[in-house]
């Protein structure tokens, strides 16, 4: 059954499990009670697969089943949210190994199961770990392969129903495993593709008969033994297996629900702990961690007491952007630079924002927490609208408009269209030699990007930057607007200038980047007014905007 799924078949799956993870997602959700209360299983799951699909459409179309293979097993890992999210990374992972190189599906089931359970400190029964493992048992060995696969989901389904045997939380509140059912909703979509039949919604159980209960419930993560660490943290760590086995053993002391996935150089951690800062500097000791997450698990919304009337919640990239946005009067969520922010965060920070939220994601990688964070939020009588900005400069423009005693949907559409008509780009260096939309860049190159696409390849940044603000002025505007990075050598008096209209705005310093290119346009385009703001970001030293 090596044709269970080639390239075009692994690409129809992994849109297919992101889209019904999507909509089950609320069902998964209300699952979650294990290991922490905290009800986002479903939206981590659905995060983690939507990863991996992206990274699938980012190849070329001709690429084969291995490639595809490869790059849904790395897109999950690198996107993978919640442990839940990271066990199933392992498992797309162990999947890949296998039928990447045309072997057979019970042999990967096998091997996913074994890379999941390694990959847990302490598992339990009763989890996504188990019904996986009962799934690979009963794989047949041979068959056609809609046959077999739908034999396995039924499997998993039948597991599934047993977990709240193992697991006496689930039982006392009555609910399956949330990540199992995830897992089952996966398997489901994968025998959908494997024997082309595609079912219109896909059933999530839910006990109805719960045991008696007796004390609180119990917190760890699926897969883990009970635990209580207050904070999770999880990071990508880039780290030799020898560095990640001391790594492993240190944060096993350290805290509890312990999950290691990756290889190859690669690997994503996550722990619960009471304690993050000793966890960050074990990771710096192992290797060279990025994409840090920290989250708060015990802190809960108060849903009685939260604000009324109009807010703005914008997600932000340094310090001094962060500081700008607040300034003038939005509620904001920081993030690292190349990944999005804690989802619970963000639900936290729009239901504490008001009950008509505006949500201002300023990045590409934002949007889907930013929807699954208004979906959440609208559950709880919220109203929320996510504006479609992809860049800070765009949400600057947006926020400039934002007039709280117009009707909701007015200002939506007046904040949407502020954000459309500015034209964004940046600056950033090349880590490595690529092929870009512009030709081939080296290690060091400075790269101009406008709207998330290479337009101009140098070696001196100030030189980029003019040619960046050339080209985006070359079909008009009125504004430029400049936000300073860490590399960039700007550093405004403040965090920024007052905000009304669009022309109505103070300027900014003189020197470094933004210096260089207000004094370009001052002798080419006298005509276009120059707004700096210091942003504080790191990765970019320079953000661009034209109005």
């Amino acid at each position: 059954m090596g044709d269970l799924l080639d390239a075009a078949g692994v690409r129809r799956w992994s849109r297919l499990a992101a889209d019904a993870l999507g909509r089950t997602r609320a069902e998964i959700d209300a699952l979650n009670v294990f290991p922490v209360p905290d009800g986002d299983t479903g939206t981590n799951l659905h995060l983690t697969v939507l990863a991996a699909a992206e990274a699938v459409e980012r190849l070329p179309a001709d690429a084969d089943a291995a490639s595809v293979w490869r790059a849904l097993a790395d897109g999950a890992l690198i996107g993978a949210r919640g442990n839940s999210g990271v066990i199933l990374s392992q498992i797309l992972r162990g999947l890949a190994e296998v039928l990447g190189g045309g072997g057979r599906p019970a042999e990967a089931l096998r091997h996913a199961s074994r890379l999941a359970d390694r990959a847990v400190a302490h598992p339990v029964e009763g989890t996504i770990l188990s019904v996986l493992r009962a799934a690979a048992e009963a794989c047949p060995e041979d068959g056609a392969p809609g046959a077999v696969a739908w034999a396995v989901a039924e499997h998993a389904r039948a597991a599934l129903d047993e977990t709240p045997a193992q697991l006496d939380v689930l039982a006392r509140s009555g609910v399956v495993d949330a990540g199992a059912a995830g897992l089952c909703v996966i398997l489901e979509t994968l025998a959908a593709v494997a024997g082309e039949e595609f079912p219109q919604s896909y059933a999530v159980p839910r006990r109805t008969a719960p045991g008696e209960t007796s004390g609180e419930t119990a917190a760890c993560e699926p897969g883990s033994t009970p635990a209580g660490g207050a904070y999770e943290v999880m990071f990508l760590l880039d780290a030799g297996e020898e560095a990640v086995a001391e790594l492993r053993a240190e944060l096993d002391r350290l805290g509890d629900s312990l999950v290691v996935v990756g290889g190859d150089g690669l690997w994503n951690v996550h722990v619960h702990t009471d304690d993050a800062g000793p966890a960050i500097e074990a990771a710096v000791r192992a290797g060279r961690p990025h994409g840090i997450r920290v989250t708060y698990l015990r802190a809960e919304v108060d849903r009685h007491a939260r604000t009324t009337g109009r807010g703005v919640v914008a997600v932000t990239l340094g310090g001094g952007l962060t500081a700008l946005f607040e300034q003038h009067g939005a509620r904001t969520v920081r993030r690292e630079a190349g990944g999005p922010p804690s989802l619970e965060e963000l639900i936290a920070a729009i239901v504490q924002a008001g009950d008509e939220v505006a949500v201002l994601p300023g990045d590409p990688s934002v949007l889907a927490v930013a929807e699954a964070a208004a979906r959440r939020a609208r559950e709880d009588g919220v109203r929320v609208a996510v504006i479609p900005s992809r860049a800070s400069v765009q949400g600057l423009a947006a926020l400039a408009v934002h007039d709280p005693l117009r009707r909701f949907d007015d200002d939506v559409i007046a904040m949407t269209s502020a954000a459309g008509a500015t034209r964004f780009g940046r600056l950033e260096t090349a880590e490595e030699e690529a092929v870009t939309s512009a030709g081939i860049c080296r290690a060091g190159d400075t790269l101009g990007l406008i709207e998330g696409d290479v337009a101009v390849i140098g070696t001196d940044p100030a030189d980029v930057a003019t040619q960046v603000v050339d080209r985006m002025l070359s079909g008009g505007g009125e504004l430029v607007t400049l936000i300073t990075g860490e590399p960039a050598g700007d550093r405004p008096s403040g965090p920024g200038d007052r905000i009304s209209t669009p022309h109505d705005r103070l300027s900014g310093p003189r020197g470094g980047l933004a210096g260089v290119v207000r004094e370009h346009l001052r002798g080419h385009r006298p005509d276009v007014e120059v707004v700096v703001y210091e942003g504080g970001q790191e990765r970019y030293p320079l953000l661009i905007g034209v109005e």
